[in-house]
């Protein structure tokens, strides 16, 4: 092989080599879900999420105790958003613990994401003194126990620009979640409904009337991270499997 040549192989591997690593940096990473899976979280809530994003090499997931959201293992060097579910949200403010709440803080204020479905909505709460005060929230009634089944809601012109629904009622599964107000607190941005309720539950003495027209998912900012919180349960309303997904991308920035 003449000198000639040989430069030109080697300038012929050295442009594929350059290529391979450009296709290979102009991919996405893999956005980082630590989904909290503890006392506290109970049903088909972790189940589902796990495997709706699961499906989606877009995601990595990773399921996280109630210790190590407290012990340094939820940060922002290592995950992307955290996601609570459904089941109880005082049970999980217990199984985390203060430090657990600390670091839920400090991860979106640092620039996380937090999705919280249900009990991880009531959790995301500033109203609550267990809360993790990330959402300027609060309920209407402390009668929480309203009711199980499928109600309307309708989203937002936000709700469908960030979510991707078209205008409407729709039909989701409701267990119980949260019936928001704004808390007022100066510390926190307001929330944007995304949703709103057009039917409601009113069982056990809870107020009627409370829940039409009440938001029924929010989005916030909390610091430099965002909050996307959903009183019902999209993650078991076949049709909306398709929003755990793009609430993830949007809590994550993508």
């Amino acid at each position: 092989m003449n000198t000639r040549m040989r430069v030109s192989l080697l300038l012929i591997l050295a442009l594929g080599l350059a290529g391979s690593g450009l296709a290979e940096e102009s991919k996405s990473p893999a956005i980082r879900v630590a989904l909290f899976d503890d006392d506290g979280s109970f049903g088909k809530g972790v189940p589902r999420v796990a495997e709706l994003l699961g499906k989606d090499s877009s995601f990595a997931v990773t399921k996280l105790k109630g210790s190590q959201i407290g012990d340094g293992t939820l940060k922002r060097e290592t995950f992307n958003v955290v996601v609570f579910t459904g089941g109880s949200g005082s049970k999980q403010s217990k199984a985390i613990g203060e430090p657990g709440l600390v670091a839920v803080r400090q991860f979106v204020q640092e620039g996380g994401g937090y999705i919280g479905i249900c009990a991880g909505a009531y959790l995301a709460c500033e109203g609550f003194s267990w809360g993790a005060k990330i959402l300027d929230a609060k309920t209407v009634s402390s009668k929480w126990k309203r009711g199980v089944g499928d109600v309307k809601i309708e989203f937002t012109d936000k709700g469908r620009e960030i979510l991707g629904f078209a205008p409407g009622r729709l039909d989701i599964r409701y267990a119980n979640g949260p019936i928001y107000t704004a808390a007022g607190s100066p510390a926190i941005p307001d929330f944007e409904p995304l949703a709103h309720f057009r039917s409601e539950f009113a069982e056990n003495g809870s107020p009627v009337g409370a829940m039409v027209n009440s938001p029924a998912m929010v989005a916030g900012t909390f610091g430099k991270g965002r909050v996307l919180c959903s009183s019902p349960h999209p993650e078991q309303t076949a049709g909306m499997e398709g929003l755990i997904v793009r609430a993830a991308k949007w809590a994550a920035g993508r």
